[in-house]
Formats: C-alpha cells, structure tokens, sequence
C-alpha cells in the first residue's frame, strides 16, 4: 500500500516536517508555495493532505483539483483561509489546533490591554527621542476595572481567568456559556447591551462568522460605556474599522488595541498613526513556543488520520481517537452496509433514519457510526455523498437522525439496527460483527444470517413450495453463479426473504425475470 503524500505549503517547523516522515507519511516542503495559487492549483491532485497556516488559500477551485485529498489540516486556530463548505462536499476533513497557540493569544490580549491603558508605546517612542513627558502619559490601573470579554471559549476563558487574578470584575458574553461554567470561572455571564453598558475594557474573542461579524458595529459602539477601551486580537471583522475610527475622533471611546484588520497584510489602515490606537501585525500566535506548538499538533493529527483513521479537533467530521480507530473500523464498516442495503431499498422520500446501538457498541464513540449509516442510506440517491458532508446533507434535506442506545443485545454481543421511516413504510436491518467482519442478522423482524458480498440478489416473497428452486433454477439459466444462499422467514407460510450472493452484478434482464417469478413481492439488485 503506497504511504499518504502530505504537501506543507507554508511554513511550519522541521519538527512537524519529521513527524510526518517519521509516522509513514511521504511529505513534500514547500513553504513559499500557498502563495501562488496557480502552482498550488497545478499539484494539489497529488496529495492526500494538506498543512497549512494563513497563507495558502484552499479555495473552491483548490479543493476541487484535489480528487486524492482527504485531510486539511490549519497549523492555528482560524480557518478563514480554507473553504470548509467545498472541502465538506468532497469529504475533506479539516482540522485545526485550538489548544496549541490559546496561551499565546491570551498573553498579547492581556499584553495589549496593559499597552492601550498604560500609553506604554506612545511613551517608548517618546522615550527613546529623548524626551521625559511624565505628564503627558497618565494611564489607569485594570486593578477593579470591569473587563468584558466577548466570546469566553478557548482563549476567552484564559483571558477572563487572568482578569480575575488581576483583581478585575470580569463580565463574559457568549451564547454557549452556561452558567455552570461561568460560576467555575469567577465571571458574570452578561448579554451583549449589558456588557456594552458596564465595560471599562472590552476584549474580542469570537470566530469570525455571519453572526459575529462587526459584532462592534455602529450601534453597538454607540451603546459601549464612554471612556472605554477596545481590545482586540481574534479576528478582523468583529470590529467596523470606520465606526471605530468615528468613536475615538469623537472621543466617546478612550482607545483601541488592535492586531487584527479586516484586511490583511495591512500596510495601510486608517487607524495606523492614530493616537488613541495601539496597533500590532497579527502578533496573537506568534511566539516560539506557540509556533512549534501548532505545527507539531497538525502533523501529529493529519499523520494519525491518514494512518490509523483517528480525528482530531475536526470542524466537519466526528472525532476519532488513536485508540478508538482500531476498534471503531469493523462498526463503522457494519453502519456503512447497513445503510447501503436499506439505502438501495429505499423507493420513496426518506423523513428519519434511526440507529439503534445495542450492547457493547453502545458503550463506543458512535458518532462516525451514525455519519456512516446514514451516508450508506444517502448513497444510491446522491452519489456525491461521503461519512462527512453525509450529516449536512441530511439536514439539508429535512431528514431526522434519531441515535438509541441499549447496554445489551439479545443473542449477540454488538447490533447496530437501522430503521428507515419514509413516505409509505419502515424498514429496518439489523448487523453485528462475527470475526472482525460485518454480517446481517435480522431484515424487517425476520432473523436470517448472511454475510455481505459485493454483489447480491435480494427477494421477498410468499413462503411457498417450490420458489427456492425456481429462483435457483432461473438464476442458474441466465449464467448466474450463485456464492451463498441465505433465507429467513417470519412463520411458516407467511414472509419470506432470500438474500443471495452471486458472483457478478445482477442485470436487469434477470431481476424482471425474478420478478415475474410466482410468490415474489419484491426483487433488487445490491452492491456493497
């Protein structure tokens, strides 16, 4: 099996480029490269991932050069560089590090606060064209100030933790805060016009999104508490630049730190020179520590995917530990087939998929489990459809994923049961694992046993004498070589159900003959 081929364009550590290498990867270096598009466009086809920081754009057009790529993987925290909806809808898994620079970034909001506050740059640059302008300096103390922090996840919670060893009253908003976790941070959980009202200090902490764009717009400028500062070190676009600019020119705020723009690199800005304004070149992450940091994450995880199948800190797939990979592959092999066979069934409209985990495979990361199955029930009907833009789809489509969990399973040791509720019936397929591979155990309450083949006949009929050997007989007249034969049966007399593994695909021809056959109610043709 030939060893996944990773391209890093941009630059990471050498430390990173031996991981890969030393994991089974075959690595390429290229650092200058994500800046030219055109070249990047010209070699992605080649790899199966992609290491990158914020200099490589993995656009639309990129992602869909890249028909051998299956991870992208962010050295940091941002992922506005990276299509994340294209790379989705071709089953990329991007990952990122939020954990490897979070101290870091903290550190310079907090570094940056004590700047704006104190004029500490106004007055090094005073300083040092030797003037002595004590006066001119007065800054405040943070000492009993309120710091309001706007997004208290990852890095917002470092930065409310080191407000309150400050001895700041610490005020937090965030729509995912509970209050649980705001009473173990020591800060006051606030909506969005009280904290504007109540804040010396406001330091932004949000991913860039629709809803959080300008989330400092005009309006919210002009509710913020007069005299205040703003801090902010997440993302240009949380701040409308322009208002900003309004707010200190008016004086109605006493200052801005800022060391992120909108547009970057930012040569030119309107704020630069400003005198209220402290301003850094996107510094948040930029320490030895944090750099080596993220760039050893990202290999260890894109290394740990392509090889052993495990996901880590993904934004569009279910996590996967190292150790759980080796456990969770027969499962998810199961889930995906039986999602296949009730996928390849399906005629009509389907309104909910529910899987039920029973036994020992309830007590797994089910996750992967489900995206599995119900890519395996979207397949025959969208062939662009993969475990992880399978969940989106869904939804997009108004279909409802019901997950059950059961602690035991009658008979065996581990079922997944799939039932699929459309416009006109239920169907459900039960599986289990016998010896590592993945086997049906029960279709539509009937109980059979069969193993999957890449090629099957599946029949319902009425339990008569006589249908099993003209099934034979009409499959062994068309050429049809037969490999298994598996039947189950809900009573004598009433349903029965023939699942059949033959050697090659089942053509058309020979089903309608199957389905001329007396007895039969329905007859389809299964890959797997």
């Amino acid at each position: 099996m030939p060893m996944p081929k990773v391209l890093v364009s941009d630059a990471l550590s050498e430390t990173a480029v031996n991981i890969f290498k030393e994991r089974g990867v075959d690595v390429d270096y290229e650092p200058s490269l994500g800046k030219d598009k055109d070249k990047l466009l010209s070699v992605i086809g080649d790899y199966d991932g992609l290491a990158v920081r914020s200099a490589t754009k993995a656009t639309a057009p990129i992602i869909e050069a890249a028909k051998n790529l299956k991870v992208i993987g962010r050295a940091g925290i941002g992922v506005d560089n990276i299509d994340i909806k294209s790379a989705t809808a071709a089953g990329i898994v991007v990952m990122n590090t939020p954990y490897g620079n979070a101290i870091t970034t903290a550190e310079h909001a907090i570094a940056m606060m004590f700047a704006l506050v104190r004029n500490i740059p106004q007055a090094n640059q005073s300083t040092h064209a030797g003037k002595w302008e004590k006066s001119a300096f007065m800054g405040a103390e943070v000492f009993g100030k309120t710091l309001g922090v706007i997004g208290c996840g990852n890095i917002g919670s470092i930065v409310a933790n080191r407000g309150v060893g400050l001895k700041m009253r610490v005020i937090a908003f965030d729509p995912f805060l509970t209050e649980e976790r705001a009473v173990e941070l020591g800060v006051e959980k606030v909506d969005i016009g009280d904290l504007l009202k109540r804040a010396d200090i406001v330091t932004l902490h949000t991913p860039l999104t629709d809803q959080t764009r300008n989330i400092l717009g005009r309006d919210n400028l002009a509710v913020l508490k007069k005299g205040a500062f703003v801090v902010n070190c997440a993302r240009g676009g949380l701040v409308d630049e322009a208002a900003l600019k309004d707010a200190l020119d008016e004086g109605r705020i006493a200052g801005a730190a800022l060391d992120v723009y909108e547009t970057e690199p930012a040569t030119k800005h309107p704020l630069f020179g400003h005198p209220k304004v402290v301003a850094t070149p996107h510094l948040g992450a930029s320490t030895r520590e944090a750099q080596e940091n993220v760039a050893i994450q990202i290999a260890e995880q894109m290394a740990d995917y392509l090889i052993r199948g495990a996901v880590s800190n993904s934004l569009n797939s279910p996590s996967v530990t190292a150790e759980e990979a080796p456990r969770l592959k027969p499962f998810v092999s199961l889930a995906d087939k039986l999602g296949l066979f009730a996928g390849q069934l399906t005629q009509t409209g389907v309104k909910e998929i529910e899987i039920s985990y029973e036994g020992e495979v309830s007590e797994l990361n089910t996750k992967p489990l489900t995206a599995a199955a119900v890519a395996g029930v979207l397949k025959p009907m969208l062939s662009e459809v993969n475990v992880v833009n399978a969940p989106v789809l869904a939804k997009e489509r108004g279909i409802s994923i019901v997950e059950t969990y059961r602690d035991d399973a009658d008979s065996y040791d581990s079922v997944i049961r799939l039932r699929i509720v459309t416009e006109q019936q239920d169907r459900t397929v039960s599986g289990t694992i016998f010896g590592a591979l993945p086997r049906i155990v029960e279709i539509k309450g009937v109980e059979m046993e069969a193993a999957f083949a890449p090629h099957m006949l599946y029949t319902t009929n009425e339990d008569k004498p006589g249908f099993i050997g003209a099934l034979g007989q009409t499959l062994g007249a068309a050429g049809v070589n037969i490999a298994t034969f598996n039947l189950g049966r809900s009573a004598p007399g009433e349903g029965a159900i023939a699942l059949v593994a033959v050697d090659d695909p089942v053509s058309d021809d020979v089903l309608e003959k199957v389905r001329a056959l007396p007895h039969v109610t329905q007859a389809a043709a299964l890959s797997f």
